[in-house]
């Protein structure tokens, strides 16, 4: 039961500008090497890498319905990879997030560590989704399958990115306990 409104993410119209890695994910977008992510031109896109999560949760369930499932899932798998890269970059680059919280709150380090694992991992996972959506032999239930695990990794990472700030400013900051 639903007791307040349902909130929508807002819409943006993707700049016109080409991205040099807008045609797909590539191993090189996990090493911080992207720029911020831009995406298709003119292409409407959700507020952010949780709206583009969303967005692929969506074309994986309309599978069954949809005739182009594949291209519908690359065409919202390509956004939660650029999206992706860009929070790597924010966090692990050399002015990023997690350099700030390490300087501020070295106990950390251990969470820090494992969540910049999982950013490899993930990478790993998004690269086999997109590779077997391309394979026409792929079934849909093997998609389906590794779809599902990239959603949960995803889930799980912002998860513990949320409670690593909260740890850190929340504890260390003063805040109530």
């Amino acid at each position: 039961m639903v007791t307040g409104p349902v909130q929508q993410p807002s819409v943006t119209t993707r700049s016109a500008t080409a991205h040099p890695w807008a045609t797909g994910l590539t191993p090189e977008s996990h090493n911080g090497r992207a720029a911020s992510p831009v995406g298709l031109p003119g292409q409407p896109r959700s507020a952010g890498l949780a709206g583009d999560v969303h967005a692929l949760a969506r074309a994986v369930a309309d599978a069954t319905v949809e005739s182009c499932w594949r291209e519908n899932v690359l065409r919202r798998l390509r956004p939660v990879g650029q999206g992706f890269a860009e929070h790597v970059r924010v966090t692990e680059g050399p002015a990023g997030l997690y350099r700030e919280l390490l300087t501020h709150s070295p106990r950390l380090d251990h969470r820090v560590r494992l969540l910049t694992l999982e950013h490899a991992a993930i990478v790993a996972t998004m690269l086999a989704v997109q590779r077997l959506a391309e394979r026409p032999e792929a079934s849909l239930d093997e998609l389906r399958h590794r779809a599902g695990h990239l959603l949960r990794a995803l889930t799980r990472h912002r998860r513990r990115g949320a409670e690593l700030l909260w740890q850190a400013y929340q504890t260390d900051l003063g805040g109530e306990t």
